[in-house]
């Protein structure tokens, strides 16, 4: 039995407080928002990011970040954007021993740092645990089955994070790889805002199934690039978490990209979602990611241009297939590339 912390009472947070301390693991769920913790005490539940789903009176529910100085687990489950300002608050309340998990998906825009680095930039003497895989709140809460991946440099720290969460219910492999598990969570999400537009538009499976297989290539491109290991991104962590959110009304990012397929800008759509879409910040990191990278990202670089360049979602679609012929193998068209042109 563990002492834990999650820091964040929105969906996902909720979901991992309910199931841990539904398998007997002291849990206390941290929120900066007290109007949060409020309507939960009041209605015993969330009823905006994750309604129906009781949150047991026995998960302590405070506005207390000192809470976590007794803690061995500590989990960042807040947006991406207010994942350093949660680090420099619980900070003083983090002994050595603490093992830091992270589930939040994305970049920090003004670093394009991912978050487990972030966290560590901030708290240098602890492991960080990345969380990542298909796994939507909503049926984590009601005990789908279903299966994550815990990452991190230190085997054990992952191993220790496994053992405290897997259940009947919830199955945890373990990886070293966590670059490429941190990556594929947060790449995933821009293209899983180009499948909701394909949905807006509606252009069919053709459309969306070519859309997310070479929206992989992307990810896996871009990953190997930055030194992550390929085989990660036909994992969990990446095809599999990429499936889910592309195919899932759940995903606020497909959602969002519904509305702009719709007709929407993105501003409007994202209020229409009501809630964080990090799909839509990720992109703009990831193409400064591909031009410091020097890797070829067109699906990236066409949904960019749609966010924060107004570009005619039509016409992009029309570049996108106008684009110059090339083989599907990566490395023959790498290798292709490089070679000299013949006059």
């Amino acid at each position: 039995m563990a002492n834990i912390m999650v820091l964040g009472a929105g969906g996902f947070g909720i979901s991992l407080a309910v199931t841990l301390n539904k398998y007997g693991h002291n849990v206390c769920m941290w929120s900066a928002v007290p109007s949060e913790i409020e309507e939960i005490r009041l209605h015993g539940e969330n009823r905006k990011l994750l309604p129906g789903i009781a949150v047991d009176f026995s998960i302590e529910l405070t506005t207390a970040i000192e809470k976590a100085k007794d803690c061995e687990l500590i989990i960042f489950a807040v947006a991406s954007k207010f994942v350093r300002e949660v680090a420099l608050k619980v900070k003083p309340y983090v002994t050595r021993d603490t093992i830091l998990v992270n589930v939040a998906k994305g970049f920090e825009e003004s670093t394009m740092l991912h978050l487990s680095q972030v966290i560590q930039s901030e708290l240098p003497n602890n492991d960080v645990v990345v969380l990542s895989g298909p796994s939507h709140a909503e049926e984590i809460a009601r005990g789908v089955p279903t299966t994550i991946v815990a990452a991190c440099k230190n085997r054990a720290s992952a191993q220790y994070v496994q053992d405290v969460m897997m259940n009947t219910n919830l199955r945890v492999y373990v990886n070293d790889d966590i670059l490429g598990v941190e990556l594929g969570g947060a790449l995933k999400n821009i293209i899983a805002v180009c499948a909701g537009i394909c949905d807006g538009m509606n252009l069919g499976d053709n459309t969306k199934a070519a859309l997310m297989t070479r929206g992989l290539a992307e990810i896996a491109r871009l990953g190997t690039a930055m030194g992550a290991q390929s085989e990660t991104f036909t994992g969990l962590t990446g095809v599999g978490d990429l499936i889910v959110t592309c195919m899932s009304m759940h995903s606020r990012n497909r959602r969002c990209g519904i509305f702009i397929g719709q007709g929407l800008s993105s501003e409007d759509a994202i209020a229409r979602v009501g809630m964080t879409v990090e799909g839509c910040a990720a992109t703009k990191v990831a193409y400064q990611l591909s031009k410091k990278y020097n890797v070829d990202m067109p699906i990236v670089a066409a949904i960019y241009s749609v966010l924060y360049e107004n570009k005619d979602i039509q016409e992009a679609v029309r570049d996108l297939m106008g684009r110059p012929k090339r083989h599907e193998s990566e490395h023959i068209w790498m290798s292709e590339k490089s070679k000299p042109l013949v006059n």
